[in-house]
């Protein structure tokens, strides 16, 4: 009896580390500008099926960055990149080395510009960067 019971929680927690994830990304942003959430949802919305079939999310995940704000004189300055990153086979870890498999950066400023507008802004240059790895790797 003990050794079924043994058996039936081994093969339940080895169903809890299988890995059937249809999409994987990680955020590096500047939360002033953006937070996680929002950064993950626009390039899950930016990112078509036929992308995750090239790029699986058992061997890739996707990279998100955005930097910037507000300087003294109310310019809204940002920077957005986007990064496929291959994933370890063992243990799934992010290999950032030798190279990201695509890369693309987005950035631009708008004068005079609230602190809304400037977290409308990032949110649109990570758009723009997502759409540019996608558009890399598949056609749009």
């Amino acid at each position: 009896m003990k050794t079924v019971l043994l058996a039936a929680a081994l093969m339940l927690s080895t169903s809890a580390w299988a890995d059937d994830a249809k999409t994987r990304f990680i955020d590096h942003s500047n939360s002033t500008l953006i937070d996680e959430a929002t950064a993950k949802s626009v390039m899950d919305q930016n990112i078509p099926a036929r992308v995750w079939r090239i790029h699986p999310a058992s061997r890739y995940t996707f990279l998100s960055q955005v930097e910037g704000g507000i300087t003294p004189d109310k310019t809204c300055v940002v920077s957005a990149r986007v990064m496929v990153l291959p994933l370890t086979a063992t243990v799934r870890a992010v290999l950032f080395r030798p190279l990201p498999q695509r890369t693309a950066t987005s950035f631009g400023a708008v004068p005079n510009a609230s602190t809304d507008q400037c977290k409308a802004f990032a949110k649109e240059k990570l758009k723009e960067a997502t759409n540019a790895v996608v558009s890399s790797i598949v056609k749009t």
